[in-house]
């Protein structure tokens, strides 16, 4: 084969050729790197997010004076005494007895202390049917699931006593440990399984079992790294399961899928005819170069998640920055090494009727139009789109402008217990019952009173019209419960607030202590602090939050990616249609949730309910996310297109080959995407279903409609204008490193095209 002098520009094709010439070395420092990272970070130990941390506003600075004083608060438990008759009232004595019994149960485990009568706090409901007996778990709240095991089963003992009434136990600990018992394990086995759906695509991919593997251990690896780079940051920034949780899903998904497009191409150039040494180097210097604009990318749009101020998102998006950016070095840097001493040992394990060495053969050079990778069904696909490229934009925008639609009328909020459950579990039937008749009582509003003295006469005087005024402002039916801390100086008022497991009334009551009765009456002593707490407060504070940070994270995530693009592609219109094409993507996520988790449509379609509501928090992650991954796509098949530009084919011959000859890696890197996140979206909680739904549904969106259809209608639109560059932009960076490389001595060089205005072309 006849070889010319090859000059190679570029971090990737710098990286992947030290690293085939130093191949051991590679290989060694990145196992050192991972060793070294798990080591750091097991010996520096993880750094939780308290509750202060959480969320600002007034539920972040009411935990914030809790720990400071000190003071944890145990796990409340509640039991309900509910008539089963409608002639049963709790002063008739078979009820008194049964309170009775349930008090002496509970007391006899060991395990509660202050436990109440509700003949003492006054907690029997207006009808006379309902009473609770409270009482608090002993030792931590955060371990209390796990020792209330023995109480539960006291008041089942009970319960068989007494047919008459309907006796259930409720609260933090109860709750816990039914969660754990039922969901535990569930999505522990969903990460687990992630991994082989992964390898088990990869070796329909591929056909061969070594070259299926190497991409789901450069993803492990990456993975491990991450996590103990994880334990030294939340030192910085405190870290959480949630963060652990994304990074291992972004992780698998980023990890998997750069290794998938540099093995692909190195495959791909070998099969073309070029030697081993010569198709890493092209691998390097294409495949390599979109693996850093996409990681780069897909950085800076989960750097958007710092934006937020709220530290749950800050740990998330600190997490997936890091895995996104250990996974792009490592596919630069030891993958090329890997492949360099394996090389055709790669091919090892090969399963002969996914991929016969006949149809290999076949699939040999690379010509105008297509390579070995060729997908008839796109290359059919394409030959429409191209044909009638207005018709096929029209139709394929319109599709997704009529998905999107829902989303006008999206409606977001942290989900009850009944929405993220449903009736799966007795204690959610439970949950209602004690909210229908006390509502507010399971989620009472939580009143931190922080005084100088709070046992002062005008302090006490303030509780008391605070407690007052609660009720005859008609946010709360009462009882208001105090418990005061008298060495802190601290007290707990807990308002239930009319409105209950409705969050919407429920916010009403909320409004109405913080803005009129707090200010007519603590607010009125000098020296008291009492924000207001609890889950209904903490919802409203985080979608304040959230709301807040909606803007600066959509202009960060979208001014970066358009300003990495419009650099790496050097064309202000591949910057601008890159932009318009991942919100589409995004858009239509949202309409899809919209349909399925708001309205209902075809929610049993995928074992969903429609609950009315999208989990606050999910809008935004998904925009982040998936702005952050739909660019893997869309950098590779533009990398792709621009390469055979340079090369001397036409704009519509080069969008014709770049889209068909990426078809098939995209393809698989969508599918194990696409199944990764579906698992997610098996599991029984709502908030999960609804980021698993999502995330499958735009990817695969994102490789269908919008990177086989969408995006070669617009270029071929657009012509010559895809490279549009004005010449006023030439004084910034140039971060598109062309590479050239060797042509197959049996295939001529192509003509270089020629410049179009305001572009460098050419190397």
């Amino acid at each position: 084969m006849g070889k010319r002098d090859t000059r190679v520009r570029g971090i990737a094709a710098r990286a992947g050729g030290w690293s085939a010439r130093h191949r051991w070395a590679a290989v060694g420092i990145w196992v050192l790197f991972v060793v070294l990272a798990m080591g750091l970070g097991s010996a520096a130990g993880t750094v939780e997010l308290k509750d202060s941390e959480q969320l600002g506003g007034e539920t972040g600075r009411a935990a914030a004076i809790a720990e400071q004083a000190g003071i944890e608060e145990p796990a409340g438990e509640t039991v309900l005494l509910q008539a089963k008759d409608t002639g049963l009232k709790a002063t008739d004595s078979e009820f008194r007895a049964a309170v009775a019994a349930v008090i002496k149960a509970v007391e006899g485990t060991g395990k509660v202390t202050d436990v109440t009568s509700p003949y003492d706090t006054k907690t029997i409901s207006k009808d006379g049917r309902s009473a609770l007996v409270q009482f608090d778990m002993r030792g931590e709240a955060d371990t209390a699931g796990e020792r209330v095991e023995p109480v539960l089963k006291a008041v089942e003992e009970v319960q068989k006593d007494h047919e008459a009434l309907r006796i259930e136990e409720i609260g933090g600990a109860s709750m816990n440990k039914t969660f754990d018992d039922a969901f535990g394990d569930d999505f522990q086995q969903a990460e687990f399984s992630a991994v082989p759906v992964a390898l088990g695509i990869l070796l329909v991919a591929f056909g061969a079992l070594v070259a299926a593997l190497v991409p789901v251990l450069l993803a492990i690896t990456a993975i491990m790294a991450t996590m103990g780079l994880m334990m030294i940051v939340s030192h910085i920034q405190p870290m959480d399961e949630t963060s652990s949780s994304v990074m291992l899903l972004v992780g698998l998904a980023v990890g998997v899928d750069y290794c998938l497009f540099y093995l692909r191409r190195e495959r791909e150039e070998r099969a073309a005819g070029r030697d081993p040494e010569t198709a890493l180097r092209i691998a390097a210097a294409t495949s390599g170069r979109a693996i850093i604009v996409s990681g780069v990318t897909v950085c800076v749009a989960m750097a958007g998640m710092l934006f937020t101020g709220i530290a749950t998102f800050k740990a998330m998006g600190l997490a997936s920055l890091m895995v996104v950016a250990v996974a792009m070095v490592g596919s630069v840097t030891v993958l090329p090494a890997v492949l360099s001493l394996l090389g055709k040992r790669v091919e090892t394990g090969r399963i002969p009727f996914l991929h016969p060495d006949k149809r290999r053969k076949a699939n040999g050079g690379a010509g105008k139009g297509g390579s070995g990778n060729d997908s008839r069904f796109w290359t059919a696909v394409l030959r429409v789109v191209l044909a009638k490229p207005a018709i096929s934009l029209v139709v394929a925008a319109g599709a997704l402008v009529a998905i999107a639609a829902p989303a006008l009328g999206m409606k977001t909020q942290n989900l009850t217990l009944d929405q993220e459950f449903g009736d799966s579990l007795p204690i959610v039937a439970t949950y209602e019952r004690v909210n229908e008749a006390f509502p507010g009582g399971s989620d009472p509003a939580e009143v931190v009173v922080k005084a100088d003295d709070i046992n002062s006469p005008e302090v006490k005087s303030a509780i008391a019209d605070f407690r007052a005024q609660a009720v005859s402002s008609g946010a709360s039916r009462g009882p208001v419960d105090v418990k005061v801390h008298d060495a802190q100086n601290i007290a707990f008022v807990y308002v239930p607030l009319v409105g209950g497991s409705n969050l919407d009334k429920a916010e009403k009551s909320l409004t109405i202590i913080r803005d009129e009765v707090r200010p007519a009456t603590l607010g009125k002593v000098d020296g008291v602090e009492a924000p207001v707490s609890g889950q209904v407060a903490g919802s409203k504070d985080f979608n304040d939050q959230l709301g807040s940070a909606v803007a600066p994270v959509f202009v960060f995530v979208v001014v970066f990616a358009f300003v990495l693009m419009l650099l790496s592609f050097r064309s202000l219109t591949i910057a601008v249609t890159s932009i318009v094409l991942n919100l589409l993507s995004v858009g239509a996520a949202y309409g899809i949730l919209v349909a399925v988790f708001q309205h209902g449509w075809g929610a049993s379609l995928v074992g969903a309910e429609g609950v009315g509501a999208i989990i606050t928090w999910l809008p935004l992650f998904l925009f982040v996310i998936l702005f952050g991954l739909s660019m893997d796509y869309h950098v590779f098949v533009v990398s792709r297109i621009r390469e055979a530009r340079l090369r001397g084919l036409t704009t519509r011959d080069a969008i014709q080959h770049g889209v068909v000859t990426t078809a098939g890696v995209i393809t698989s890197a969508a599918v194990i995407m696409v199944a990764v996140f579906a698992i997610f979206g098996t599991l029984s909680m709502q908030s999960m279903k609804q980021m698993g739904v999502g995330l499958a549904a735009a990817v695969l969106i994102d490789a269908t409609i919008i990177r086989g259809v969408l995006l070669p209608a617009a270029m071929a639109l657009l012509g010559e204008r895809n490279w549009y560059f004005p010449k006023w932009l030439n004084r910034l960076p140039d971060l598109s490193h062309d590479e050239s490389f060797e042509e197959p001595s049996t295939q001529p060089q192509p003509p270089q095209p020629p410049a179009v205005e305001g572009e460098r072309v050419g190397v």
